[in-house]
């Protein structure tokens, strides 16, 4: 049995069992989730093996495949829904906690089987398995109106995003044959121009769009990542949104590999990606700027993160589309992986801390983080470099990404891409530094120190320590992206 199979059955031991805690007396007790951190523990060790000696025997019938982007994804998402459990154990206390944790160990298999789906059937069915338990989570706290409400409007977009992917799939098996990815693609590449096949892609993206929160598929977001408990929108912005880049990888960009969108010049994929880019980046920083809530702050960041991820989409598309720049192509996508791995660190520490905030102070506002610095030190430090390394300021992690994203179009026709990223980088400092000088300089409505848990304070130190550790050494990301970029379209 090899390393993958066994992670798949631990996490689907753990989905099934942790749930069974609700039958016992006390329910509040913390021992799902000290069973939940065992297991994500145990699975990121087994996925780092794997990733780092990947088996050559494992068949799944061509379901899923053991290749260094898939190890990539599970490794970052399993990771963040790790630092989410542990800042859980402080965050959650109501009498059904093992089913929270059941949910969110169900939504770390859907994640896990997702990253390295080969087939688009299996592609939907970890998709679902993924996005049902976060239905339910998204309003996990009965009594709030708002996280009601996030639920509902989460459940009704996340059938419609579904059900566009699901039609997507339906019509590339019909002018296919095949649902396995690869094989597909390698048929619609072989057969003349149809018009059917560039609406499956556009219906992929749209689909798809609505996980990775791109414009303008992102209305969901402000009000489901403000009404979910806020462990849960740490979730959603910072692990199941990754799970969707995966899938327009795997899907999206091997299309694009070998086929065009129309025969037009001007609507090809990489223009597509190109204006899609740019809306989603400069309409998430220009929002932000706007609110006077630091959740919806923080979900207006996250759309324009998903903008600047985009930007290698862009070069890779081009670069197969024209047989050239293949250089670029690699930069692109090395700098695309490297930034979703640091949003999932700098957005996931980032929403935990002010997840930290609201449970301590019962307040969200942008006021209740004036001096924050003074009250709660560890969380302002926190909250600080995560912002500074959103922004892209050197020498932390997110600087590193961004200058790979912005290099990788500067030589080509999507030079202006890279003056929008650079542009819009500086306009998120903006409102960045602002919210770090409400933290040190501002004066807090109380001057009591307010208390801060062991679990979030060792959540934040591992946090702070990679975006600062991976900024310092950027070449551990970047000698391992290449060879997962190579598993876009092997072949």
């Amino acid at each position: 049995m090899n390393l993958l199979s066994v992670t798949i059955i631990i996490l689907t031991a753990s989905s099934l069992g942790t749930p069974l805690f609700q039958l016992l007396d006390d329910k509040k007790s913390k021992t799902p989730a000290y069973i939940l951190i065992a297991v994500l523990s145990m699975s990121l060790v087994l996925v780092g093996a794997n990733t780092i000696w990947p088996s050559t025997n494992a068949s799944y019938g061509g379901l899923l495949g053991s290749d260094a982007i898939g190890g990539f994804f599970a490794l970052a998402t399993l990771g963040v829904t790790l630092m989410i459990v542990v800042a859980s154990s402080s965050y959650i206390r109501g009498a059904n906690s093992p089913i929270y944790y059941g949910l969110l160990s169900f939504t770390a298999l859907g994640m896990l089987l997702l990253s390295y789906s080969q087939d688009l059937l299996m592609l939907f069915v970890s998709w679902e398995l993924m996005s049902l338990p976060t239905y339910a989570l998204a309003g996990y706290d009965k009594k709030r109106v708002q996280s009601n409400e996030a639920s509902v409007k989460y459940a009704i977009i996340g059938a419609m995003s579904s059900a566009i992917i699901l039609y997507a799939i339906s019509l590339t098996y019909g002018l296919t044959g095949t649902t396995q990815i690869i094989p597909a693609v390698k048929a619609l590449a072989s057969q003349p121009f149809n018009p059917l096949a560039s609406v499956a892609v556009i219906l992929f993206i749209a689909g798809f769009g609505f996980k990775m929160a791109i414009v303008p598929f992102h209305m969901w977001i402000p009000d489901v990542y403000e009404g979910a408990p806020t462990t849960v929108s740490t979730l959603f912005a910072a692990a199941t949104k990754n799970a969707g880049f995966v899938a327009a990888i795997r899907v999206i960009l091997a299309f694009a590999t070998v086929y065009v969108l129309t025969q037009n010049p001007l609507f090809t994929l990489a223009n597509v990606i190109a204006v899609l880019a740019v809306l989603t980046m400069t309409l998430g920083n220009v929002a932000a700027l706007t609110q006077k809530s630091m959740m919806r702050l923080l979900a207006y960041s996250s759309i324009a993160q998903a903008g600047y991820i985009l930007v290698g989409f862009v070069a890779y598309a081009y670069s197969r589309q024209t047989n050239s720049l293949f250089a670029e192509a690699t930069i692109g996508m090395t700098g695309s992986l490297f930034h979703i791995l640091n949003n999932a660190i700098m957005k996931g520490v980032a929403f935990l801390a002010a997840a930290l905030v609201l449970l301590e102070l019962k307040r969200g506002d942008l006021q209740a983080y004036n001096g924050l610095g003074k009250r709660m030190p560890i969380t302002a430090f926190t909250m600080t470099i995560a912002f500074l390394a959103l922004a892209g300021v050197p020498p932390l992690s997110g600087f590193w990404s961004k200058l790979l994203l912005f290099l990788s179009v500067v030589n080509g026709p999507f030079a202006w891409l890279a003056v929008a990223g650079i542009l819009n980088s500086a306009f998120s400092l903006g409102y960045y530094a602002w919210i770090i000088k409400r933290f040190y300089i501002d004066e807090p409505e109380s001057a009591e120190k307010v208390n801060e848990p062991l679990a979030f304070i060792i959540v934040f130190a591992v946090a702070v320590g990679l975006i600062i550790g991976l900024g310092l050494f950027p070449q551990i990301v970047t000698n391992f992206a290449p060879s997962a970029v190579k598993n876009i379209f092997p072949g």
